[in-house]
């Protein structure tokens, strides 16, 4: 086997994903179009070494469907035969795309391959796709889709986790967002997006909010008592007898925000990167996806960690960063604990709560974070996981080089 080498990655900042925020007017394909000329240009490889190239989507359809990923290849300068997919695999949907082109690397399919995501949630909104989850009643009777946040909920509940406890954690999530921002942290993977005129419509993250704190998010209405009322508390209590009640605590301010955004990953051979001038930057040493209990759907990440580190031979003390995306608060609260992580080891420059969650791209984000912290830290080794609905996960080690 050969070691996948991560090259390079590059993304675009997060902006709110409402008709109001600075990327709502560009479109999906230019938003992913960009990410990939950006990462050409820094690192002037040619796209007919990639043996292929995959993006997150989400919600595949609409601006974001009919293989948007080869368009935007073609978009981005790409040329005729640098072919692309896109894929759906929930929140995981990034991170899934930088494991496929490390393993095309690892077997000796691929000399170099691309992995990224991107998600327009202000022009392409969550539910767009629609499906049999949420629509087709033989496949409920059987197989009862669980929102996401009705997990989070009942993930609290299990826990113990209070809603003080999940408005402390996102508080502090909004506080690290900051200032990592303003140290210029997330700066050297940012690249300013541009309109169709060519002017820059943004060029650092816009959905932080400075001087959140924990007593402001206190008065925040819940997001999803009513929707628990509606059957969905009955129906996850059937599965969890021993809950009296489900005790709601998310809102939109310990929840990850939506937001429109893409990120891409230069993964290769570390022979075609000597060749090519370019910098090894870290190695996976492992990545796993697993599915678990749908009812609990946020809770994979901890069988999908062990997986990954059975695989890499590695203990959870062998980890020096953690990135565990912050879909709702108690999922990294409860990762934390299983684990006896300290809190300055897991999600240090604030996560999705206080940055937003651009679902397709989120999971090669959080991995190109990860990366960039590592290097300014001069730590070894860094693991990246996410949950995704109906009890996905996926998890991912990268070791420095």
């Amino acid at each position: 086997m050969t070691d996948a080498i991560i090259f390079d990655h590059v993304r675009t900042p997060r902006g709110k994903g409402r008709p109001d925020g600075a990327l709502h007017g560009v479109t999906p394909i230019q938003l992913a179009a960009q990410t990939l000329a950006e990462l050409r240009r820094r690192n002037e490889f040619d796209p007919v070494d990639l043996a292929d190239t995959g993006l997150g989507i989400v919600m595949p359809v609409g601006e974001q469907g009919c293989d948007m990923t080869r368009f935007a290849l073609l978009e981005a300068g790409y040329g005729d035969a640098a072919g692309g997919y896109q894929l759906n695999r929930f929140c995981t949907s990034g991170l899934d795309t930088v494991k496929m082109a490390g393993a095309l690397v690892a077997s000796g399919q691929a000399e170099a391959a691309l992995g990224g995501g991107v998600e327009s949630m202000s022009r392409v909104p969550i539910g767009s796709d629609g499906g049999a989850a949420y629509s087709d009643p033989a496949v409920l009777a059987r197989f009862p889709y669980v929102p996401n946040g009705i997990a989070a909920d009942l993930m609290a509940s299990l826990d113990g986790f209070t809603r003080d406890d999940v408005d402390a954690y996102a508080a502090e999530s909004q506080t690290r967002a900051a200032e990592a921002r303003a140290e210029g942290r997330f700066a050297s993977s940012l690249f300013a997006v541009r309109d169709p005129e060519g002017a820059v419509v943004l060029e650092e993250d816009e959905a932080i909010r400075p001087g959140t704190t924990a007593e402001k998010l206190g008065a925040l209405p819940l997001a999803f008592e009513t929707l628990g009322g509606m059957g969905y508390d009955d129906l996850v209590r059937d599965r969890y007898p021993m809950l009296e009640r489900v005790g709601h605590v998310h809102t939109g301010g310990n929840s990850s925000g939506i937001v429109d955004g893409a990120c891409a990953v230069l993964v290769g051979a570390e022979g075609w990167g000597r060749a090519n001038g370019l910098t090894p930057r870290v190695r996976i040493r492992a990545a796993v996806s697993l599915a678990s209990e749908p009812h609990i759907s946020l809770a994979g990440v901890v069988p999908a960690t062990d997986a990954a580190l059975a695989k890499a031979g590695m203990e959870i003390g062998d980890i020096d960063l953690f990135e565990v995306n912050e879909a709702f608060a108690a999922v990294p609260l409860r990762y934390a604990r299983h684990y006896g992580i300290e809190r300055d080891r897991i999600n240090v420059n604030g996560g999705s709560i206080a940055l937003g969650h651009p679902l397709g791209a989120t999971g090669a984000i959080l991995l190109g974070t990860l990366i960039d912290e590592l290097e300014r830290r001069d730590l070894s080794t860094g693991l990246v996981t996410l949950c995704a609905a109906a009890g996905q996960s996926t998890a991912m080690i990268v070791e420095r080089i």
